[in-house]
């Protein structure tokens, strides 16, 4: 069956729903957003188990309100009314996934950190923690932009679809937090993943992100902009923005960059052009290798909101000199170790390294380079540092032609200056 609108592959509705609306006002209008989905439904209605990632997990004493509404953080209300769509629209097993990366205090227990578990608790849906779960290794469909293969959990290569539901925020690192950048919640880290910073690195993560874009494919994507944020993805509350509009799409590239517009911004710009001070645009990376569009014109946009909703913008915190300086030189120990990789694959088969400078400054089995890397970053500011796994079978088939790229990039930059 085909579900083309005017022609256009992708179908994304916006819809307006007061922030301070009803549970039943927003199940309302959230149908309303996801009835038009036809391609949505036809794939979660066959589905036997559907996983949903919510952007939920926070320290509950740092969990930021406005006027009622989480403000980095899905409110129970879009929760709500999600399940209770997917619980009448559907005869699937639902559960959620999520991985914790906070810190639990001595004690305590990670349950405390998922703001949506009493929901889940009313609706019998289970919670899995995916750093628990065993992973597999499972190559990106069509093949990967970084890395040929990825850890995923167990409950989630069960799942027979995948649902994304994300908060409408900009990130100090990416410009944009929204349905893409959600599923990077689902990365597992040691034992049986990779630490966090190994994939939040600077030129991997916008490539990996389209990767994982392909790899779990959400069926249906929803972002909450009833209350939300600029400038940054956490902080302290700082610039609130009231939006009062739930957005749906059955496809994640293309639902993040109509959001990216409502937002005020371009979704076809890319590095050094705000928000995307830091990095490359992961929309943009994911639609130019033909996964969804970022091209309005190609996309059944249906809108009751106008962009942009709200003055929203990535804090610049760095130099455009000095984040060129980052990236060049973090590409360049990439090329370093690509020119000596089997003198560095015999001396640290195993472990992790950081190499910056042109050297390895630090390996270990471990992983745990917090420390290690912002002590390098402290005595050589503007010296990128680059972190490798070093598997004599290159496992996880990263793709080192993105660091020649990102180098052709930095060198046609400096031509044209």
């Amino acid at each position: 069956m085909s579900h083309k609108a005017n022609g256009k592959d992708y179908r994304v509705r916006a819809v307006h729903c007061d922030f301070r609306s009803s549970d039943e006002e927003v199940y309302r209008a959230l149908r309303r957003a996801t009835d038009p989905l036809e391609r949505t439904w036809e794939r979660l209605e066959k589905a036997g188990r559907i996983a949903i990632k919510f952007n939920q997990e926070y320290p509950p004493d740092d969990v930021v309100m406005h006027q009622g509404q989480r403000q980095q953080l899905v409110s129970d209300p879009v929760a709500r009314a999600t399940l209770r769509l997917l619980r009448e629209r559907t005869r699937a097993e639902l559960f959620v996934v999520d991985v914790g990366v906070s810190q639990v205090p001595e004690g305590g227990s990670r349950k405390e950190f998922n703001t949506l578990l009493p929901l889940l608790d009313e609706f019998e849906v289970p919670l899995f923690e995916g750093n628990d779960e065993p992973v597999r290794w499972v190559p990106v469909p069509g093949g990967g932009l970084m890395f040929q293969k990825y850890p995923v959990q167990q409950s989630v290569l069960d799942a027979d679809e995948f649902v994304s539901v994300q908060k409408m925020k900009n990130h100090l690192f990416m410009g944009v937090t929204l349905c893409m950048k959600n599923l990077f919640g689902l990365m597992p880290m040691l034992p049986g993943g990779r630490p966090r910073t190994y994939y939040h690195h600077l030129v991997r993560l916008p490539y990996l992100l389209a990767d994982l874009g392909r790899l779990f494919n959400p069926a249906l994507n929803i972002i909450d902009a009833l209350v939300c944020q600029a400038g940054e993805e956490w902080g302290k509350g700082e610039h609130p923005r009231i939006c009062d509009t739930l957005v749906a799409g059955d496809q994640v590239t293309s639902t993040d960059a109509c959001i990216t517009h409502l937002m005020g911004h371009d979704p076809r710009s890319d590095w050094l052009t705000p928000p995307f001070h830091r990095e490359r645009n992961h929309l943009l990376i994911a639609a130019n290798s033909g996964f969804g569009t970022v091209d309005l014109q190609q996309i059944d946009f249906q809108t009751e909101a106008q962009a942009a909703l709200g003055e929203f913008f990535t804090k610049k915190m760095d130099s455009n000199e000095r984040i060129i300086s980052w990236r060049r030189t973090t590409v360049e120990q990439a090329m370093v170790y690509l020119d000596n990789q089997k003198q560095i694959t015999d001396r640290y088969a195993g472990k992790y390294i950081l190499m910056q400078d042109g050297e390895v400054k630090w390996a270990d089995a471990g992983g745990d380079v917090s420390d290690h890397r912002a002590r390098l970053s402290r005595e050589n500011p503007g010296h990128g540092v680059w972190m490798k796994y070093i598997d004599p079978e290159e496992s996880e088939g990263e793709q080192y032609s993105i660091y020649e790229q990102a180098l052709e990039q930095i060198q046609s930059l400096r031509s044209s200056q």
